[in-house]
Protein backbone atom coordinates (compact mmCIF):
# COMPACT_ATOMS: atom_id res chain seq x y z
CA UNK A 1 0.00 0.00 0.00
CA UNK A 2 1.55 3.16 -0.82
CA UNK A 3 1.75 6.03 1.69
CA UNK A 4 1.13 8.79 -0.69
CA UNK A 5 -2.46 8.12 -1.47
CA UNK A 6 -4.96 8.32 0.61
CA UNK A 7 -6.38 4.65 1.98
CA UNK A 8 -9.63 3.43 0.75
CA UNK A 9 -10.88 0.75 3.11
CA UNK A 10 -13.51 1.64 5.67
CA UNK A 11 -15.22 -0.94 7.83
CA UNK A 12 -15.41 -3.15 5.38
CA UNK A 13 -13.13 -6.32 5.72
CA UNK A 14 -9.19 -6.12 3.95
CA UNK A 15 -9.24 -8.24 0.86
CA UNK A 16 -6.12 -11.00 1.07
CA UNK A 17 -4.57 -8.94 -2.08
CA UNK A 18 -3.88 -5.93 0.45
CA UNK A 19 -2.30 -8.20 3.67
CA UNK A 20 0.86 -7.92 4.10
CA UNK A 21 3.13 -7.71 7.07
CA UNK A 22 4.19 -9.53 10.32
CA UNK A 23 2.60 -9.32 13.82
CA UNK A 24 6.12 -7.68 15.01
CA UNK A 25 5.38 -4.81 12.85
CA UNK A 26 2.35 -3.57 15.67
CA UNK A 27 5.14 -3.38 18.54
CA UNK A 28 6.07 0.16 17.11
CA UNK A 29 2.77 1.19 16.11
CA UNK A 30 1.50 1.10 19.95
CA UNK A 31 5.35 1.77 21.24
CA UNK A 32 6.20 5.18 19.65
CA UNK A 33 2.73 6.91 21.91
CA UNK A 34 2.94 5.28 24.71
CA UNK A 35 6.44 6.13 25.23
CA UNK A 36 5.33 9.91 25.90
CA UNK A 37 6.37 11.02 29.48
CA UNK A 38 2.78 11.06 30.31
CA UNK A 39 3.56 7.68 31.90
CA UNK A 40 5.43 9.12 34.52
CA UNK A 41 2.33 11.15 35.41
CA UNK A 42 0.28 8.18 35.41
CA UNK A 43 2.58 6.60 37.57
CA UNK A 44 1.92 9.52 40.17
CA UNK A 45 -1.57 9.31 39.54
CA UNK A 46 -1.75 5.37 41.01
CA UNK A 47 0.72 6.30 43.40
CA UNK A 48 -1.83 9.31 45.16
CA UNK A 49 -4.15 6.78 45.84
CA UNK A 50 -2.20 6.24 49.23
CA UNK A 51 -0.18 2.90 48.04
CA UNK A 52 3.29 2.18 48.95
CA UNK A 53 6.17 2.53 46.63
CA UNK A 54 5.76 -1.28 45.79
CA UNK A 55 1.96 -1.40 45.99
CA UNK A 56 1.75 1.26 43.85
CA UNK A 57 4.33 -0.11 41.53
CA UNK A 58 2.92 -3.68 41.39
CA UNK A 59 -0.93 -2.44 40.72
CA UNK A 60 -0.25 -0.26 37.95
CA UNK A 61 2.49 -2.83 36.30
CA UNK A 62 -0.04 -5.39 36.61
CA UNK A 63 -3.38 -3.62 35.37
CA UNK A 64 -1.26 -2.43 32.30
CA UNK A 65 -0.85 -5.85 31.13
CA UNK A 66 -3.63 -7.19 32.48
CA UNK A 67 -5.96 -4.74 30.33
CA UNK A 68 -3.34 -4.38 27.27
CA UNK A 69 -3.60 -8.61 27.13
CA UNK A 70 -6.76 -8.01 25.95
CA UNK A 71 -6.27 -5.65 23.37
CA UNK A 72 -4.47 -7.88 21.88
CA UNK A 73 -6.85 -11.02 22.20
CA UNK A 74 -9.11 -8.56 20.56
CA UNK A 75 -6.58 -7.84 17.98
CA UNK A 76 -6.56 -11.50 16.77
CA UNK A 77 -10.51 -11.97 15.53
CA UNK A 78 -9.49 -8.26 13.15
CA UNK A 79 -6.73 -10.58 11.62
CA UNK A 80 -8.78 -13.14 10.71
CA UNK A 81 -11.98 -11.38 9.11
CA UNK A 82 -9.97 -8.14 8.21
CA UNK A 83 -12.17 -5.58 9.94
CA UNK A 84 -11.63 -3.15 12.51
CA UNK A 85 -12.38 -3.73 15.89
CA UNK A 86 -15.92 -1.95 16.17
CA UNK A 87 -16.95 -4.03 13.27
CA UNK A 88 -15.88 -7.24 13.89
CA UNK A 89 -18.23 -6.67 17.36
CA UNK A 90 -21.07 -6.53 14.70
CA UNK A 91 -20.56 -10.88 14.88
CA UNK A 92 -21.29 -10.13 18.47
CA UNK A 93 -24.46 -7.64 18.93
CA UNK A 94 -25.57 -7.63 15.60
CA UNK A 95 -25.56 -4.71 12.65
CA UNK A 96 -28.24 -2.29 14.69
CA UNK A 97 -27.79 -3.78 17.88
CA UNK A 98 -23.69 -3.12 17.80
CA UNK A 99 -24.14 0.63 16.89
CA UNK A 100 -24.68 1.17 20.86
CA UNK A 101 -20.88 -0.37 21.60
CA UNK A 102 -19.38 1.61 18.50
CA UNK A 103 -21.24 5.15 19.49
CA UNK A 104 -19.28 4.51 22.96
CA UNK A 105 -16.50 3.44 21.47
CA UNK A 106 -16.51 6.75 19.06
CA UNK A 107 -16.93 8.66 22.54
CA UNK A 108 -14.26 6.70 24.03
CA UNK A 109 -11.52 7.48 21.31
CA UNK A 110 -12.13 11.66 21.27
CA UNK A 111 -12.07 11.65 25.19
CA UNK A 112 -8.72 10.14 24.52
CA UNK A 113 -7.30 12.04 21.72
CA UNK A 114 -8.99 15.41 23.48
CA UNK A 115 -7.33 14.52 26.18
CA UNK A 116 -3.89 13.76 24.00
CA UNK A 117 -4.50 16.78 21.70
CA UNK A 118 -5.18 19.64 24.23
CA UNK A 119 -1.56 18.18 26.14
CA UNK A 120 0.24 18.61 22.69
CA UNK A 121 -1.64 22.14 22.32
CA UNK A 122 -0.91 23.57 25.54
CA UNK A 123 2.79 22.42 25.15
CA UNK A 124 3.58 23.74 22.10
CA UNK A 125 2.20 26.92 23.44
CA UNK A 126 4.62 26.92 26.23
CA UNK A 127 7.68 26.17 23.93
CA UNK A 128 6.27 29.21 21.69
CA UNK A 129 5.72 31.78 24.61
CA UNK A 130 9.72 30.48 26.34
CA UNK A 131 11.19 30.81 22.73
CA UNK A 132 8.96 34.12 22.08
CA UNK A 133 8.39 36.41 25.16
CA UNK A 134 6.06 38.66 22.90
CA UNK A 135 3.69 35.84 22.80
CA UNK A 136 3.01 35.37 27.01
CA UNK A 137 0.08 37.17 28.91
CA UNK A 138 2.10 36.91 31.98
CA UNK A 139 5.76 35.59 32.91
CA UNK A 140 5.41 32.40 31.33
CA UNK A 141 1.85 32.12 30.82
CA UNK A 142 0.40 31.68 27.14
CA UNK A 143 -1.70 33.99 25.64
CA UNK A 144 -4.68 33.01 24.27
CA UNK A 145 -3.99 33.70 20.26
CA UNK A 146 -0.95 31.89 20.90
CA UNK A 147 -2.88 28.98 22.79
CA UNK A 148 -5.50 29.02 20.06
CA UNK A 149 -2.51 29.09 17.14
CA UNK A 150 -0.98 25.79 18.51
CA UNK A 151 -3.89 24.38 18.71
CA UNK A 152 -4.41 25.01 14.88
CA UNK A 153 -1.31 23.71 14.31
CA UNK A 154 -1.74 20.36 16.47
CA UNK A 155 -5.55 19.57 14.46
CA UNK A 156 -3.74 20.10 11.29
CA UNK A 157 -0.88 18.15 11.21
CA UNK A 158 -2.88 15.46 13.45
CA UNK A 159 -5.82 15.70 10.53
CA UNK A 160 -3.44 14.77 7.67
CA UNK A 161 -1.94 11.91 8.79
CA UNK A 162 -5.59 10.28 9.93
CA UNK A 163 -6.82 11.73 6.84
CA UNK A 164 -4.24 9.87 4.62
CA UNK A 165 -4.65 6.43 6.78
CA UNK A 166 -3.30 3.33 7.62
CA UNK A 167 -0.04 3.16 5.15
CA UNK A 168 1.32 6.62 5.85
CA UNK A 169 0.62 6.09 9.75
CA UNK A 170 2.03 2.68 10.00
CA UNK A 171 5.35 4.34 8.40
CA UNK A 172 5.41 7.41 10.47
CA UNK A 173 4.94 6.25 13.49
CA UNK A 174 8.07 3.70 13.02
CA UNK A 175 10.33 6.57 12.88
CA UNK A 176 8.49 8.70 16.17
CA UNK A 177 8.87 5.28 17.88
CA UNK A 178 13.11 5.70 17.29
CA UNK A 179 13.10 9.31 18.41
CA UNK A 180 10.38 9.62 21.29
CA UNK A 181 12.51 6.29 22.57
CA UNK A 182 15.86 8.09 22.26
CA UNK A 183 14.90 11.28 23.80
CA UNK A 184 12.65 9.64 26.69
CA UNK A 185 16.09 7.68 27.62
CA UNK A 186 17.92 11.24 27.93
CA UNK A 187 14.97 12.86 29.55
CA UNK A 188 16.12 10.66 32.16
CA UNK A 189 19.39 11.55 32.77
CA UNK A 190 18.03 14.77 34.11
CA UNK A 191 15.07 13.00 35.74
CA UNK A 192 16.22 10.35 37.58
CA UNK A 193 18.78 12.39 40.16
CA UNK A 194 15.54 14.36 41.75
CA UNK A 195 14.10 10.69 42.53
CA UNK A 196 14.87 10.85 46.65
CA UNK A 197 16.18 7.11 46.93
CA UNK A 198 16.50 7.67 50.76
CA UNK A 199 12.67 8.12 50.76
CA UNK A 200 11.20 5.21 48.85
CA UNK A 201 10.42 3.29 51.89
CA UNK A 202 8.56 6.04 53.64
CA UNK A 203 5.13 5.84 52.31
CA UNK A 204 2.43 3.62 53.75
CA UNK A 205 1.07 0.63 52.39
CA UNK A 206 -2.72 0.85 51.46
CA UNK A 207 -5.57 -1.28 51.70
CA UNK A 208 -6.35 -4.48 49.62
CA UNK A 209 -8.88 -2.23 48.05
CA UNK A 210 -7.27 0.97 47.44
CA UNK A 211 -4.34 -1.60 45.56
CA UNK A 212 -7.75 -3.10 43.62
CA UNK A 213 -8.24 0.32 42.92
CA UNK A 214 -4.73 1.06 41.52
CA UNK A 215 -5.22 -1.96 39.42
CA UNK A 216 -8.38 -0.61 38.05
CA UNK A 217 -6.99 3.04 37.76
CA UNK A 218 -4.23 1.73 35.37
CA UNK A 219 -6.45 -0.16 33.70
CA UNK A 220 -8.44 2.71 32.86
CA UNK A 221 -5.74 4.92 31.81
CA UNK A 222 -4.25 2.69 29.11
CA UNK A 223 -4.75 -0.76 28.02
CA UNK A 224 -9.12 -0.27 28.42
CA UNK A 225 -8.57 2.44 26.03
CA UNK A 226 -7.63 0.79 23.72
CA UNK A 227 -9.70 -2.02 23.63
CA UNK A 228 -12.14 -0.88 20.93
CA UNK A 229 -9.48 -0.06 17.96
CA UNK A 230 -6.97 -2.50 19.23
CA UNK A 231 -7.84 -4.65 15.61
CA UNK A 232 -7.68 -1.25 13.31
CA UNK A 233 -4.25 -2.14 13.26
CA UNK A 234 -3.90 -5.86 12.98
CA UNK A 235 -6.68 -6.17 10.29
CA UNK A 236 -3.89 -5.61 7.11
CA UNK A 237 -1.81 -8.83 8.48
CA UNK A 238 -2.17 -12.06 6.34
CA UNK A 239 -5.16 -14.00 7.91
CA UNK A 240 -2.94 -16.75 9.55
CA UNK A 241 -0.41 -14.55 11.05
CA UNK A 242 0.06 -16.26 14.82
CA UNK A 243 -2.70 -15.38 17.24
CA UNK A 244 -0.06 -15.61 19.91
CA UNK A 245 2.38 -13.33 18.29
CA UNK A 246 -0.26 -10.77 17.64
CA UNK A 247 -1.32 -10.74 21.12
CA UNK A 248 2.39 -10.51 22.39
CA UNK A 249 3.46 -7.89 20.24
CA UNK A 250 0.11 -6.00 20.75
CA UNK A 251 0.34 -6.32 24.26
CA UNK A 252 4.12 -5.19 24.93
CA UNK A 253 3.89 -2.40 22.51
CA UNK A 254 1.28 -0.59 24.68
CA UNK A 255 2.33 -1.93 28.23
CA UNK A 256 6.35 -2.52 28.22
CA UNK A 257 7.25 1.10 27.91
CA UNK A 258 3.95 2.55 30.13
CA UNK A 259 5.29 0.18 32.73
CA UNK A 260 8.46 1.52 32.92
CA UNK A 261 7.54 5.08 32.83
CA UNK A 262 5.03 4.59 35.62
CA UNK A 263 7.70 3.24 37.93
CA UNK A 264 9.49 6.20 37.71
CA UNK A 265 6.73 8.36 38.67
CA UNK A 266 5.78 6.15 41.49
CA UNK A 267 9.65 6.61 42.74
CA UNK A 268 9.76 10.58 42.40
CA UNK A 269 6.79 11.50 43.67
CA UNK A 270 7.72 10.13 46.89
CA UNK A 271 7.51 13.16 49.28
CA UNK A 272 7.07 15.68 46.31
CA UNK A 273 3.20 16.74 47.15
CA UNK A 274 3.65 19.73 45.55
CA UNK A 275 5.03 18.27 41.72
CA UNK A 276 1.85 15.94 42.93
CA UNK A 277 -0.02 19.03 43.14
CA UNK A 278 0.74 20.52 39.98
CA UNK A 279 0.91 17.07 37.79
CA UNK A 280 -3.08 17.00 38.75
CA UNK A 281 -3.07 20.32 36.95
CA UNK A 282 -0.43 20.46 34.05
CA UNK A 283 0.71 16.88 33.57
CA UNK A 284 3.14 17.56 31.02
CA UNK A 285 4.53 20.62 32.53
CA UNK A 286 5.17 19.80 35.99
CA UNK A 287 7.77 17.20 34.19
CA UNK A 288 9.53 19.36 31.90
CA UNK A 289 9.95 22.39 34.61
CA UNK A 290 13.47 19.92 35.60
CA UNK A 291 15.19 20.66 32.32
CA UNK A 292 17.88 23.02 31.04
CA UNK A 293 16.87 25.21 28.62
CA UNK A 294 18.81 23.62 25.85
CA UNK A 295 17.15 20.14 26.41
CA UNK A 296 13.65 21.25 27.08
CA UNK A 297 13.32 22.77 23.55
CA UNK A 298 13.97 19.80 21.52
CA UNK A 299 12.13 17.31 24.25
CA UNK A 300 9.35 19.49 24.17
CA UNK A 301 8.49 19.47 20.27
CA UNK A 302 9.46 15.13 20.80
CA UNK A 303 6.22 15.16 23.27
CA UNK A 304 4.07 17.50 20.84
CA UNK A 305 5.49 14.60 18.21
CA UNK A 306 4.65 11.76 20.35
CA UNK A 307 0.92 13.30 21.21
CA UNK A 308 0.21 14.40 17.40
CA UNK A 309 1.19 10.54 16.53
CA UNK A 310 -1.13 9.54 19.66
CA UNK A 311 -4.16 11.83 17.95
CA UNK A 312 -3.26 10.79 14.36
CA UNK A 313 -4.39 6.86 15.37
CA UNK A 314 -7.13 7.57 17.60
CA UNK A 315 -8.72 10.19 15.35
CA UNK A 316 -8.04 7.79 11.91
CA UNK A 317 -9.93 5.32 14.52
CA UNK A 318 -12.95 7.35 15.31
CA UNK A 319 -13.79 7.87 11.55
CA UNK A 320 -14.06 3.87 11.18
CA UNK A 321 -16.14 4.02 14.70
CA UNK A 322 -18.89 6.53 13.27
CA UNK A 323 -19.10 4.62 10.09
CA UNK A 324 -19.59 1.39 12.62
CA UNK A 325 -22.29 3.55 14.12
CA UNK A 326 -23.73 4.08 11.00
CA UNK A 327 -23.36 7.88 9.58
CA UNK A 328 -23.90 8.02 6.19
CA UNK A 329 -19.80 9.82 5.62
CA UNK A 330 -16.77 8.47 4.12
CA UNK A 331 -14.34 7.59 6.10
CA UNK A 332 -12.44 11.40 5.34
CA UNK A 333 -15.67 12.86 5.79
CA UNK A 334 -15.82 11.62 9.49
CA UNK A 335 -12.02 11.90 10.00
CA UNK A 336 -12.89 16.16 9.43
CA UNK A 337 -15.94 15.67 11.32
CA UNK A 338 -13.60 14.79 14.42
CA UNK A 339 -11.53 18.02 14.13
CA UNK A 340 -14.80 19.99 15.03
CA UNK A 341 -15.62 17.98 18.04
CA UNK A 342 -12.40 17.66 19.38
CA UNK A 343 -11.86 21.19 19.32
CA UNK A 344 -15.06 21.44 21.42
CA UNK A 345 -13.75 18.79 23.77
CA UNK A 346 -10.86 20.49 24.60
CA UNK A 347 -12.36 24.27 24.95
CA UNK A 348 -14.19 22.23 27.84
CA UNK A 349 -10.98 20.73 29.49
CA UNK A 350 -8.89 23.62 28.82
CA UNK A 351 -11.31 26.10 30.03
CA UNK A 352 -13.82 24.80 31.98
CA UNK A 353 -12.50 22.13 34.08
CA UNK A 354 -10.73 22.66 37.15
CA UNK A 355 -8.71 19.84 37.34
CA UNK A 356 -7.41 18.07 34.83
CA UNK A 357 -7.01 14.47 36.79
CA UNK A 358 -10.24 14.69 38.16
CA UNK A 359 -12.06 14.90 34.78
CA UNK A 360 -9.67 12.80 33.11
CA UNK A 361 -9.82 10.00 35.57
CA UNK A 362 -13.73 10.36 35.98
CA UNK A 363 -14.38 10.13 32.20
CA UNK A 364 -11.77 6.99 32.32
CA UNK A 365 -13.33 5.13 34.83
CA UNK A 366 -17.34 6.02 33.56
CA UNK A 367 -16.86 5.11 29.71
CA UNK A 368 -14.20 1.74 30.59
CA UNK A 369 -17.79 0.44 32.61
CA UNK A 370 -19.71 0.76 29.34
CA UNK A 371 -16.34 -0.20 27.19
CA UNK A 372 -14.56 -3.05 29.18
CA UNK A 373 -18.11 -4.86 29.71
CA UNK A 374 -18.47 -4.53 25.91
CA UNK A 375 -14.60 -6.02 25.11
CA UNK A 376 -15.27 -8.66 27.75
CA UNK A 377 -18.79 -10.00 26.22
CA UNK A 378 -17.29 -9.84 22.49
CA UNK A 379 -13.71 -11.60 23.95
CA UNK A 380 -15.72 -14.42 25.37
CA UNK A 381 -17.76 -13.94 21.69
CA UNK A 382 -14.63 -14.86 20.01
CA UNK A 383 -14.89 -18.51 20.80
CA UNK A 384 -18.69 -18.90 18.93
CA UNK A 385 -16.87 -16.95 16.27
CA UNK A 386 -14.04 -19.08 15.44
CA UNK A 387 -16.64 -21.66 15.80
CA UNK A 388 -18.27 -20.14 12.67
CA UNK A 389 -14.84 -19.99 11.00
CA UNK A 390 -14.80 -16.02 11.33
CA UNK A 391 -17.76 -16.12 8.55
CA UNK A 392 -17.68 -12.27 7.45
CA UNK A 393 -21.14 -12.10 6.03
CA UNK A 394 -21.77 -12.99 10.42
CA UNK A 395 -21.11 -9.19 10.34
CA UNK A 396 -24.15 -8.27 7.94
CA UNK A 397 -27.71 -8.00 8.37
CA UNK A 398 -30.48 -10.54 8.89
CA UNK A 399 -31.40 -12.18 5.35
CA UNK A 400 -27.70 -11.11 4.65
CA UNK A 401 -25.84 -13.99 6.57
CA UNK A 402 -25.83 -11.87 10.26
CA UNK A 403 -28.22 -10.67 12.48
CA UNK A 404 -30.03 -7.02 13.10
CA UNK A 405 -30.05 -7.53 16.54
CA UNK A 406 -28.33 -10.07 19.61
CA UNK A 407 -30.43 -9.71 22.59
CA UNK A 408 -28.74 -11.82 24.90
CA UNK A 409 -25.38 -9.26 23.69
CA UNK A 410 -27.31 -6.75 24.81
CA UNK A 411 -28.92 -7.38 28.00
CA UNK A 412 -25.32 -8.57 29.30
CA UNK A 413 -24.05 -4.88 27.99
CA UNK A 414 -27.11 -3.23 29.94
CA UNK A 415 -27.07 -5.06 33.27
CA UNK A 416 -22.71 -4.49 33.38
CA UNK A 417 -23.07 -0.96 32.50
CA UNK A 418 -26.09 -0.28 35.11
CA UNK A 419 -24.11 -2.27 37.97
CA UNK A 420 -20.70 -0.36 36.84
CA UNK A 421 -21.99 2.76 36.64
CA UNK A 422 -24.28 3.16 40.10
CA UNK A 423 -21.17 1.39 41.88
CA UNK A 424 -18.23 3.72 41.05
CA UNK A 425 -18.03 7.44 41.93
CA UNK A 426 -16.96 10.86 40.19
CA UNK A 427 -14.79 13.72 41.14
CA UNK A 428 -15.84 15.06 38.14
CA UNK A 429 -19.22 17.29 39.43
CA UNK A 430 -20.56 16.88 35.79
CA UNK A 431 -19.62 13.22 35.45
CA UNK A 432 -20.81 12.87 38.86
CA UNK A 433 -24.64 12.72 38.13
CA UNK A 434 -24.27 9.81 36.28
CA UNK A 435 -22.49 7.97 38.86
CA UNK A 436 -23.15 5.81 42.14
CA UNK A 437 -27.07 5.59 42.35
CA UNK A 438 -26.83 2.14 43.69
CA UNK A 439 -25.08 3.12 46.75
CA UNK A 440 -25.83 5.07 49.39
CA UNK A 441 -24.19 8.20 50.96
CA UNK A 442 -21.93 6.12 53.22
CA UNK A 443 -20.95 3.30 50.38
CA UNK A 444 -20.19 6.24 47.75
CA UNK A 445 -17.73 7.53 50.41
CA UNK A 446 -15.89 3.96 51.02
CA UNK A 447 -12.68 2.66 49.93
CA UNK A 448 -14.64 0.16 47.26
CA UNK A 449 -16.65 2.73 45.52
CA UNK A 450 -13.75 5.43 45.55
CA UNK A 451 -11.82 2.72 43.99
CA UNK A 452 -14.36 2.44 41.19
CA UNK A 453 -13.64 -1.65 41.78
CA UNK A 454 -17.25 -1.60 40.45
CA UNK A 455 -15.81 -1.46 36.95
CA UNK A 456 -14.03 -5.22 37.57
CA UNK A 457 -17.52 -6.04 39.08
CA UNK A 458 -19.01 -4.70 35.52
CA UNK A 459 -16.92 -6.66 33.25
CA UNK A 460 -17.34 -9.48 35.42
CA UNK A 461 -20.88 -9.72 35.28
CA UNK A 462 -20.92 -9.11 31.85
CA UNK A 463 -18.77 -11.67 30.70
CA UNK A 464 -21.12 -14.34 32.91
CA UNK A 465 -24.00 -13.78 31.95
CA UNK A 466 -23.70 -13.71 28.71
CA UNK A 467 -21.00 -16.95 28.82
CA UNK A 468 -24.47 -18.43 30.54
CA UNK A 469 -26.89 -17.02 27.69
CA UNK A 470 -24.56 -18.37 25.04
CA UNK A 471 -23.23 -21.29 25.75
CA UNK A 472 -25.02 -22.96 28.77
CA UNK A 473 -28.76 -21.81 27.79
CA UNK A 474 -28.02 -21.63 24.10
CA UNK A 475 -29.78 -19.07 23.50
CA UNK A 476 -29.70 -16.61 20.16
CA UNK A 477 -27.25 -18.81 19.00
CA UNK A 478 -27.30 -20.14 15.03
CA UNK A 479 -25.96 -23.92 14.12
CA UNK A 480 -22.18 -24.07 14.06
CA UNK A 481 -21.10 -24.53 10.13
CA UNK A 482 -18.61 -27.41 9.70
Amino acid sequence: MSTSSIEQNGINAVPDSERYGKPAGLFPVWFSWNISIFGITCGMYVFSLGLSVPQAMLAGVLGYFLSCSLVGILAVGSVRTGLPTLAQSRFCFGVDGNRIPAFFGYVANMGWKVTMLSMASTTLADLLCNLIPALSASEGVPSTTCLFASFVVVIVLTMIGAVYGYALILKVERYIALITGVMTAVYLFFFIPQIDFSRLGSAPSGSLAVFVGGVVLAMTMVGLGFLNYGGDYSRYLPRRSSASSVIFWTTTGIALPVSVLLILGVMLSVGNDALLDKAAHEPLAALTGILPFWFYVPFSLVIIISLISAGMTGVYSSGLALLAVGVPLSRVSTTLLNAVIIALGCFYLTFISDSFLSTFSSFLASISVIMGSWGAIEIVDLYRQRALNWEISMANRYGEGGRNYRWTAMLSLAVATFIGLGTITSSDPYIAHITSFLLSEEAAAGTFAKANVGLLVAMLTGAALYAFLTYVLKKDVPPVKH
